[in-house]
C-alpha cells in the first residue's frame, strides 16, 4: 500500500489527544497516565500520532517538505502501538498505526534516511544480521548444548534466537536456557546456527519494506526446507514479526513465544517447578508480544460509505485492540515457581508503557530511548517489587543499560532465567 491508501486516517483525526493517554477508565494515577513515550518526552503535540497525522497529511498535500524536523518527527516514535490501540478502544476504528508506518516507508523511499540506520540495515544486508556481527559467529551462542542442526538434519520445532540473543554475550544465555528446557521437557527441536537469519521486523519498522521481505522469504525458504511445522523464539521482535508480517508473505508456520510453549509444559507436568524464589517480581508486557502480539487475520472484502459518511467494511475488518495478545502464559509462569510473588505495575498488558528500544529509536535517540525505559523503571520501583522481569531481550537490554546509566537499582531477568532456577 501506499501512504495515499490511509487518508481518510489523516483526515478523520479530530485531535482528540486520546492517542498521548492510556485509556482514561485504566488510569490509576496521573503519574503513569501517559501511554505515548514520544509526545510526553517532547511535550508537543507534533510528536502525538494526531500530530503526526497531521505532518503527514501536509506533507501528501505538498504543504510541507522534508525537513530535519519533519525526519525528526517521523523517526523519533517507538511504534509502540499504543497510540493505535487507544484510538481503537476510545473514539475510531482508523488504522493508526499502519499509517504511522507508511510514513516512514515513504521517507525511505524518497531516501530521507538516519544516518544512524544506514550502517544497521548494510550489516542486514551482508552479514544478515542487524547487529553488526559477522554471520559466521551468528551460532556460537548453542556450542556445546548438542542441539540439532536444522541444515543438516531434520526436526519438528525450529527454535529461532534472533539478532539480540545470537549476538549479545550477556544476554544469549536466554538462548541457551530456552533450548536446554524444551530438550530436557522432550520437545524436538533444531536451530539454523550460522544459517539463521534475522527476521526482519526491524528494519520494517524503519521504514525498510524491501529488506524485511528478502529476510522473511530466506526465513521461510530455510524452514520449509527442513520441514518445520512450529517455529519457537525468546524475542518478542521476531515473534511479531512470525506471526503478524510473515503471514503476508505466504509463511503458514505455528508460530509460538517461549512462555507460551512453557506455560503449556508446565500444566502438563514436563517442566516442574520445585526451587523456591523468595522474590517480589513485576512484569513487564513488551509492545511486540503483547499489543501487538495478536494473530494475523487475512481479510479480503468492500468499503463502502453509509450516508456518504460513514465506512462500512463488507466483512467486517478484523479490528487489532491488543486485547488478544500474550498476557496471561507469562504471569502463569512467574505465579506457578514456589515463592515468587508478583505485584502488577499501574499500566499492564494492552496499555503498557513501551521499553524504548523499538523501531531505531535505540540507536538513533539514545538519550530519548534511555528515557523511556527509565520511565518504566520508576514505575516498576513504584510497586515495591525487587525485580523486573520481560520476555523479550530488547527490553531487557534497554533496562539493563537504562538502570546502569542512570544510577537506577533494580535486577532484570528474562522469565526464561527464573524458570532455570526454579526447577
Amino acid at each position: 500500500m501506499a501512504l495515499e491508501d490511509y487518508l481518510e486516517t489523516m483526515v478523520g483525526c479530530t485531535r482528540c489527544s486520546y492517542c498521548k493517554w492510556i485509556p482514561f477508565a485504566h488510569v490509576k494515577s496521573w503519574r503513569f497516565a501517559k501511554g505515548c513515550p514520544s509526545v510526553d518526552y517532547k511535550n508537543f503535540h507534533t510528536y502525538s500520532a494526531g500530530g503526526r497525522l497531521n505532518a503527514a497529511l501536509s506533507l501528501l498535500e505538498s504543504r510541507s517538505s522534508y525537513t530535519d524536523e519533519l525526519r525528526n518527527i517521523v523517526y523519533q516514535c517507538l511504534l509502540c502501538g499504543s497510540c493505535d490501540v487507544t484510538c481503537k478502544v476510545c473514539r475510531y476504528n482508523m488504522e493508526v498505526l499502519e499509517t504511522l508506518r507508511e510514513l516512514r516507508f515513504k521517507l525511505v523511499d524518497d531516501g530521507q534516511l538516519l544516518p544512524q540506520h544506514k550502517p544497521l540495515i548494510e550489516s542486514l544486508r551482508q552479514e544478515h544480521n542487524m547487529m553488526m556481527k559477522p554471520r559466521a559467529t551468528r551460532g556460537q551462542w548453542a556450542e556445546g548444548l548438542k542441539v540439532k542442526d536444522l541444515t543438516k538434519e531434520p526436526a519438528q520445532v525450529a527454535f529461532h534466537a534472533g539478532c539480540m540473543l545470537s549476538f549479545d554475550e550477556e544476554l544469549r544465555k536466554v538462548a541457551r536456557a530456552s533450548v536446554s528446557l524444551l530438550q530436557n521437557a522432550g520437545v524436538d527441536i533444531g536451530i539454523m546456527g550460522k544459517e539463521e537469519h534475522c527476521c526482519g521486523g526491524s528494519a520494517y519498522n524503519m521504514g525498510y519494506r524491501a529488506e524485511f521481505s528478502k529476510s522473511a522469504n530466506s526465513n521461510i525458504a530455510a524452514w520449509t526446507k527442513a520441514g518445520i511445522t512450529t517455529v519457537v523464539t525468546s524475542c518478542s521482535d521476531c515473534y511479531y514479526a512470525f506471526k503478524r508480517l510473515y503471514p503476508v508473505v505466504g509463511a503458514k508456520f505455528e508460530v509460538v513465544h517461549v512462555v507460551e510453549l512453557i506455560d503449556s509444559l508446565i500444566k502438563q507436568g514436563r517442566i516442574k517447578l520445585t526451587k523456591s524464589i523468595p522474590m517480589t517480581v513485576t512484569y513487564h508486557d513488551p509492545c511486540h508480544l503483547g499489543r501487538q502480539g495478536e494473530p494475523y487475520v487475512p481479510w479480503k472484502g468492500t468499503k463502502k460509505k453509509v450516508f456518504g459518511q460513514i465506512t462500512k467494511h463488507e466483512p467486517p475488518k478484523p479490528r487489532y485492540i491488543g486485547a488478544w495478545g500474550v498476557y496471561e502464559p507469562p504471569r502463569n509462569i512467574l505465579k506457578a515457581i514456589p515463592r515468587l510473588e508478583l505485584v502488577e505495575m499501574e499500566r499492564i498488558k494492552e496499555y503498557a508503557w513501551c521499553c524504548g528500544a523499538g523501531s531505531g529509536v535505540r540507536e538513533a535517540y539514545p538519550d530519548f530511548s534511555s528515557w523511556t525505559a527509565g520511565e518504566r523503571v520508576e514505575e516498576a520501583k513504584s510497586t515495591g517489587a525487587e525485580a523486573l522481569v520481560t520476555a523479550c531481550p530488547w527490553c531487557e537490554r534497554n533496562f539493563i543499560d537504562a538502570i546502569a546509566g542512570n544510577g537506577q537499582k533494580m535486577k532484570v531477568y528474562d522469565i526464561v532465567e527464573l524458570v532455570q532456577q526454579a526447577i
